[in-house]
């Protein structure tokens, strides 16, 4: 009788720790699609931008350094590799997108261009996606770097390596908001 009570004790704790395993690897693989989901997001944004320098570029020609900074921001940002590189070339990007929008105001038809403000509503509309795949990717993070840290899966998450995963985050505050340029006025 004891033998059997102690099997069922082993048997109870292998699908315990066999559970445990099963979750941990599936929240690490939705941290790998959340952060896939980002990497799409920015990928077209980053071919958005392309396309909106060589909308400006004829109407800008005194404004070359303000093309460049973009270009580059954008060339770092494609180059990036990881969380943490990719938030910093993050940090940088938007506030060239930003200077841009800002001399473009200065141009009465360049911001009545019609595709000045179709390419301006497909930024805006994907950084509003890549907003909701840092925040899906975050709380996937959260849920995944908690079951790690807690009993029993901390057991568990040790034994077989599962360490924590980087947040997603910026550095400046402005820079979570989508670039905003009202081309109507």
């Amino acid at each position: 009788m004891v033998g059997i009570v102690i099997l069922v004790i082993i048997v109870v704790l292998v699908l315990i720790f066999i559970g445990l395993y099963n979750t941990l690897v599936r929240m690490r693989r939705r941290c790998d699609n959340g952060w896939a989901q980002i990497d799409v997001q920015l990928k077209r944004r980053y071919d958005l931008i392309p396309n909106l320098v060589e909308t400006a570029k004829g109407y800008l020609k005194h404004e070359r350094e303000v093309l460049e900074n973009v270009t580059k921001a954008r060339q770092q940002a494609i180059d990036a590799s990881g969380v943490v590189d990719q938030a910093r070339a993050e940090n940088f990007l938007p506030q060239t997108l930003r200077s841009l929008f800002a001399v473009v105001e200065n141009y009465p038809d360049l911001k009545a261009n019609q595709n000045m403000i179709a390419l301006h509503e497909e930024l805006v509309s994907t950084e509003n996606k890549i907003s909701f795949a840092r925040q899906h990717y975050n709380d996937c993070v959260m849920d995944y770097n908690t079951k790690t840290e807690t009993i029993p899966a901390n057991v568990v998450a040790s034994m077989f390596n599962f360490g924590p995963r980087e947040f997603f985050e910026l550095e400046d505050e402005a820079q979570r908001e989508a670039p905003k340029v009202d081309f109507t006025s």
